[in-house]
Parts: C-alpha cells; structure tokens; sequence
C-alpha cells in the first residue's frame, strides 16, 4: 500500500522538478539577454564616451600648443622690449640711459677699488655738411658706420653709446692713467679718420675727442659727462681731429685754461659766425622760448612714452607668467592628455578627465578675455553698444554669474534693489561685467563664511551701485593704486588664484567710459572694502521723474 501511494508522490515530484527546469532555463536566457543588452549599451556608451574623450583631448592638446606658442612669444616679446629700451634705434648701441647706468657703476667701482675711469665725449666734425647736403639717410649711414668703428677701436669691457646726432660717448672703465686714456683716444681718432663710400658716396671721417677722468675731473657721472664735453670743444677749438684732456693738455702743445670756463659755442652758433650773422636779443629771446616749449613738449612726450612701455612690458611680464604656470610638466592639461587613454574603461576616471579638460579650458578662455581687456584699459576706448535698459537687469546677470563662487566659500550675500526699473543708456554687457568684477573681487579676498552687499540707490539724475564686503580690506598704503593694472598687496596675492589682475583697473575704464566714477574705500586692514559706482540717469528716467 505504502509502494502504491509514493508512485504518485514521486510521479508528481517529477513533474513539478521538470517544470522547475523549464522555468529555470526561462531564467537563464532571459539573464543571457539581458547580459547582452547590457554589454551592448555598454559597448556603445563607451564608444560614446571615447569620442567625446578623443574630441577633448584634441582640444586640449591644440590649447595646450596655442597657449605655449602664446608664451613663447610673449616671452621673447618681453625680451626684445626689454632690449629695446636700453639700445639706440639706429645704431644699436646703449642708449643714454643704459649708459648713464654703466657709468655710474664705474664709478662706484673705481672708488671702492682706488682706480681711475675715463669717459670719452666724440663729436663727427663737419656731420651737418654732410647731412645737409647728401641727405639723411646717408647721414644715418654714417652714424652707422662711425658707431662700428668706435665699438672696434676699444676693448669688449669699455661702452660705446650714441649719445645723441653725431655724439658719442666710450667709458673706459678701467684705465691705469691719462696716459692709457689718450693712447685709446690716439686709436679712436686714427681709426674714423678714413675715406668710406656710404649710399653711393665717398665720405671722410674726422672727430674731435674730448677725455675726462674720474677722480681727478669730477667724481659723479654728469660732471664727467659735462667736462669731457667741454673738452671736446676745446680740442675742436685747436684744431679738427684733435683730443683733448680736461686737465688742459691739448695734443698739439697748446697752452693749458680752464675747460670749464672757456666759451662754448653751440653748432647752430658757428653757422652763424661763418655767415657773417649775429642774431639780435629779442631773436635770441623769441628762440629761447621755443627751445624751452620744445623741451617741455619733447619731456612730456618721452615720459608718457616711457609710461606706455612700461605698461606694455608689465603686461606681456604677467602674460608670460600666467601662460607659463599652466604648463610645467606637472600642468593638468598634459596631466588629462597621458589620462585619456586610461579613463576608457574607468567611468570615475573619466569623468575626472573632464571636469579637468572643462576647468582648464575655462581658464584659457578667462584669460584670454582679461588679456583682450588689458590691452583696452588704461587709456583706449571700450567699444560700446549702447541701449536703454533696466540697470537691475545688469545687477542680476552678474550676481547670477558670481553666486556659484559665493555659494562654494559660503559666503553670505544681500542685495538691495529698489522696487521699480532704474534706467540708464549704455552697454547693459559691459555694465554686468563692471559689477561682475566687483563681485567677484569682494568674494575672492573675503573668506569663507563671509558677508557680501550690494545696494542700488536712486539719487536725483543719478544712481549708485555699492558692493562693500567684511573681508581682508585694503591698507592705506595700497588704496591710492587700487585701479591701476597689476598693482596688488603682497597679502592679496595667495587669495587671488590667477588672472592677470585687472579686473578694478577694466571696472574703472568701463564706467568712466559710460559717463561714471567709481571710488574704492577701506578702514583698514582685515576691515573690509567698499566700492561705489556712480552712473547717469537714462533721459527718459530722469523726465519721468521730473514729471
């Protein structure tokens, strides 16, 4: 009885194990399709994905190679501006500021070592004969010419400089005695005195040479600049193609006088002796004033000059700089190059490679923004397109662009606008980037957990825009130079994570450039800063109001 119930039992465990199978093998294709869908999405993702890596990387490797072709030629620009100011245009040779440089650091030399300098003054006689008669550009050819045979006549140690015209200087630094001095100038005179053809012409050089000596003829480098001068007139004075020593020693023998106190004659004045003129006192007057206005003029000039280089150099200095800390071998640009053929199996590794390729090429891009507006600020104009607009609209674009920077410093930010449109005509873009720039100069030195404002007032025909900030503040030191380029407090400097630092100087021109003023203000170390931007009414605002 007992065998005839378990057949049953074991007839229907049987069935129900065979539907178990048909089902588990149900299971097994399925999982085997859904493994194959799996690893085909997988496989098209990650095509996906080596495509869009492949596209970064070729763009960062083209950025990369632009911004080192950018830093080179900034780089060599810097240096040959660098060379630039210190040479003369035409001959190549220093200029009289290099050269008043040389001198005196001849002369502290000579007086802490008890040794002697000599300065040679040389003027080209009968140049203006020559310059006005075959033209100037035969009479730059001579200078030229004159400039290579002085630089060949002396040591490699001494100077030659253009001095100015026709007049050069050559410091011997180091000479035993006058003696030593006149041999040098024997050599200098034999060597112009030569027949040369220059553009087609046959041309004859002399000189005249007058010698000063430190310390015996004056121990500072103007003096010694003045009497070597004094003793080349002198020596012109005995004779073409002469020499002279300040102490009086003529090479032709003469009789010794006081170099200082014999009559100079300026060129223009012999000109006038030989043609039998001699101009009254109200003519002398009349040209005196004009060589004095010339002379202001020409300094003037040559100071804003000096000031423009000065900038320009300073700018190519902190591009160089900028361009360069982004590519040592440790850069991330190269860094996400050597990462991209590893990230394509790795997701998390992947995504690092761009968040880095965007972060880089978002300070390309910044920088290359802030350069094109450095070379704007400081003097050129802005090209604006002008509108009227609501300026809380300008206000709002640029807290919306700094919010994310505030938010990662948990900085705590208020503003204040009024309840109704404030209108104003000009560039709503340049304004945002006006306030942009403010904003992200308060978050940038205020630290983390730090207090922003900014207040819009309506005042009668004008409106004011202030950002104040409790952060690092500015001392009474630096505050005169706040919107000047690439001026900064050494304290500001790790808080500043790069740029080119023109930001106050760009915010300045922009808002002066639509009618404005902007005034920055600090109490003081760690005590904050407040910046106030004043701007006009648009026209139709200001009738509204009227009305």
């Amino acid at each position: 009885m007992s065998g005839r119930r378990s057949s049953p039992l074991i007839a229907a465990a049987g069935r129900t194990l065979a539907q178990l199978k048909k089902q588990a093998d149900g299971v097994r294709a399925e999982l085997l399709r859904l493994r194959q869908t799996v690893a085909e999405a997988r496989r098209e993702f990650s095509g996906t994905q080596v495509a869009q890596l492949r596209d970064a990387n070729e763009q960062l490797v083209l950025s990369a190679l632009q911004a080192e072709t950018i830093a080179d030629t900034a780089v060599n620009n810097l240096s040959e501006l660098a060379r630039s100011s210190q040479r003369d245009a035409l001959t190549d040779t220093p200029n009289r500021a290099l050269m008043l440089d040389r001198l005196e650091s001849a002369i502290a030399f000579a007086r802490r070592h008890a040794t002697r300098t000599a300065l040679l003054f040389i003027d080209l006689d009968h140049f203006k004969g020559i310059n006005d008669s075959l033209g100037h550009a035969v009479g730059d050819g001579v200078i030229k010419l004159a400039a290579r045979q002085l630089q060949a006549a002396v040591r490699a140690s001494d100077t030659v400089s253009r001095h100015g015209g026709d007049e050069f200087l050559v410091l011997l630094a180091e000479v035993a005695d006058e003696s030593s001095a006149a041999r040098v100038a024997r050599k200098i005179l034999r060597t112009l005195d030569t027949t040369n053809t220059v553009g087609g012409h046959v041309v004859r050089l002399s000189a005249s040479l007058g010698i000063a000596m430190f310390p015996e003829d004056g121990d500072d480098a103007e003096t010694l600049i003045r009497r070597a001068d004094a003793a080349m007139y002198y020596a012109k004075k005995c004779g073409r193609g002469r020499f002279a020593l300040h102490s009086d020693k003529c090479s032709s023998g003469s009789a010794q006088q006081s170099m200082d106190s014999s009559p100079r004659r300026s060129r223009a004045g012999d000109d006038l002796d030989l043609a039998g003129h001699e101009p009254g006192p109200r003519n002398l007057r009349e040209a005196n004033e004009r060589l004095i206005i010339s002379a202001l003029a020409a300094q003037e000039l040559g100071l804003q000059a000096q000031k423009a280089q000065h900038r320009q150099m300073e700018l190519v200095a902190t591009v160089a700089r900028e361009l360069r800390n982004p590519l040592n071998p440790l850069n991330p640009l190269r860094t996400v190059a050597d990462l991209v053929k590893h990230s394509r199996t790795d997701e998390t590794l992947s995504e690092h490679v761009q968040v880095i390729s965007k972060s880089q090429l978002a300070y390309m891009s910044r920088l290359a923004e802030e350069l094109i507006d450095a070379t704007c600020a400081g003097g050129c104009v802005f090209p604006l397109e002008r509108s009227t607009f609501d300026i809380a609209e300008a206000i709002r674009l640029a807290v919306q662009a700094v919010r994310p920077t505030m938010d990662a410093r948990l900085q705590h930010f208020e503003m204040q606008l009024p309840p109704r449109p404030v209108h104003v005509n000009g560039d709503s873009l340049r304004l945002t980037q006006v306030f942009s720039n403010l904003l992200d100069n308060a978050s940038k030195y205020t630290g983390a957990e730090g207090a922003i404002a900014l207040v819009l007032a309506v005042l009668d025909e004008s409106l004011t825009v202030t950002v104040c900030d409790n952060g690092i503040g500015i001392t009474s030191e630096a505050l005169p130079g706040i919107f000047d380029l690439f001026v900064q407090e050494t304290r500001a400097l790790p808080l500043r994570n790069g740029g080119l630092g023109v930001g106050l100087a760009i915010a300045r021109d922009l808002v002066e450039a639509h009618g404005g003023t902007i005034v920055g203000g600090s109490a003081g170390r760690d005590c904050g800063s407040e910046f106030v931007v004043t701007l006009p009414l648009a026209d139709v605002h200001v009738a509204s109001q009227v009305k």
